[in-house]
């Protein structure tokens, strides 16, 4: 007579923020599918929903908050978990009916409350271990996180207090998850942790084997190397300017990571980075931009500012600006300052009027979107390597080296009914605007 298995409950997920959130949340789903759960990608097919909340900014927390009631009307049983479980009393408050509430990276806990809301019925065939960890992302870019929380205590920032300091995991950990990652399709893995420069600092940049043969060191400039040898594209997400920074760039110039930094600069002026409490050094990374660009012509710097911190004055921003001329960053970002409760921001003076952040955001976003277009156009006419995220009857896009996925520009192709997700190819640049480029796979 055959068995007839009973059917697991199914699983839903809601994940917010940054991409280290997006790894939780696969960690998550994971550690669930091991376990014989079932995954829905809608409410309606959901025993149990996890909302996964970011807690950054104000701004953050009410998506989060919307999320969760969203997930409480279609479906009515819910788990919160991320950034914002920190404020549990604050999510209760307004939605007394969530099943459970678990703070950020408390990967036991959250598992352990879908397990007692919905538990597994006994069966020895739905407990089943997943080939390879569950993505939530397409196969063939991955997030790969090195460490978990952070050191610095900037002025405006509260992800010491939800994520802890650093936590740095083991170099050949780590390299063991990207070679799996690699086998199973990946072609390019984005670095990310809360402080990548700061990776390994708490062990020590001690060393590890490696299976192979030789050791590893726990530091970014030799895990970058290990990396840039699996075949992948490598990028770095996250890199504070520590002078080490400066011995990544021969390996970008040899081809073993992508010529790529993403660098939360925050500001310029040395008033306004000592009252946010990050080191003012601006004349030394212009300098080392300098000398970045030498060694690895093509690199392509990005970055993100906060425009109206307290006490931040017209020419504090006005210095920004004539910085941003000189640096000639690729990609840049910015955001209005927003308090955020717990930030030690909030009780600084000569808090900056809303109206005068508006003016200036816009202005910085003038500023830059003028650098990019120009440099853009200078691609015009040159042959760049793509990777295409997405092909559609005869038309395809795709990111350069320069592009990291959701953040930066993309790179849209025609006649390219030929390509699949995933492929690399070489692309005859024929047009830009102020973000993508246009052309023609050759």
């Amino acid at each position: 007579m055959a068995t007839i298995l009973p059917s697991p409950p199914k699983v839903g997920m809601v994940s917010l923020g940054c991409p280290k959130n997006l790894v939780d949340s696969e960690r998550i789903l994971t550690k669930l599918r091991a376990d014989g759960y079932a995954m829905s990608p809608d409410y309606a097919g959901a025993d149990i929903v996890l909302v996964n909340t970011c807690g950054f900014l104000d701004s953050a927390k009410e998506e989060s908050l919307e999320a969760i009631g969203e997930a409480i009307a279609e479906n009515g049983r819910v788990i919160v978990t991320g950034c914002m479980g920190k404020e549990a009393e604050t999510i209760r408050a307004r939605f007394p009916n969530v099943l459970a509430v678990t703070g950020a990276h408390e990967y036991e806990q959250v598992v352990g409350a879908v397990h007692e809301a919905a538990p597994m019925p006994p069966s020895a065939f739905l407990n089943l271990v997943p080939e390879r960890d569950l993505k939530l992302t397409p196969r063939h870019y991955s997030y790969l996180k090195i460490s978990e929380g952070c050191n610095h205590r900037c002025a405006f920032c509260i992800i010491p207090s939800l994520r802890g300091d650093l936590v740095s995991r083991r170099p050949d950990a780590i390299l063991r998850e990207a070679e799996r990652l690699v086998a199973a399709g990946t072609r390019e893995l984005l670095v990310i942790s809360q402080d990548t420069s700061a990776y390994g600092l708490d062990l020590r940049h001690a060393s590890w084997p490696l299976k192979g043969g030789g050791e590893v060191r726990a530091h970014m400039t030799d895990l970058s190397r290990e990396l840039g040898k699996l075949g992948a594209w490598v990028r770095l997400h996250y890199v504070y300017p520590y002078p080490h920074v400066d011995q990544v760039i021969p390996l970008m110039a040899e081809g073993l990571i992508l010529p790529y930094l993403d660098i939360p600069f925050q500001h310029a002026a040395p008033a306004v980075l000592k009252r946010m409490k990050r080191p003012a050094n601006d004349a030394k990374v212009l300098e080392r931009l300098r000398s970045w660009r030498a060694i690895a012509p093509d690199i392509t710097i990005r970055s993100t500012f906060v425009v109206g911190f307290p006490g931040e004055t017209e020419a504090d921003f006005q210095y920004l600006l004539d910085w941003l001329d000189e640096a000639q960053l690729d990609r840049v970002g910015a955001f209005r300052f927003e308090p955020v409760e717990g930030a030690a921001a909030n009780v600084l003076p000569d808090q900056v009027p809303e109206a005068v952040k508006e003016e200036r955001y816009a202005r910085i976003m003038e500023k830059t979107a003028a650098i990019s277009a120009a440099k853009l156009q200078a691609k015009i006419g040159r042959t760049l390597d793509v990777l295409i995220d997405a092909a559609d009857g005869d038309g395809a896009t795709g990111r350069s080296k320069a592009d990291a996925p959701e953040i930066d520009g993309e790179v849209h192709l025609r006649d390219a009914g030929h390509l699949a997700q995933g492929d690399i190819v070489r692309v005859l640049i024929e047009d830009a605007d102020e973000h993508d480029l246009f052309g023609v796979a050759v």
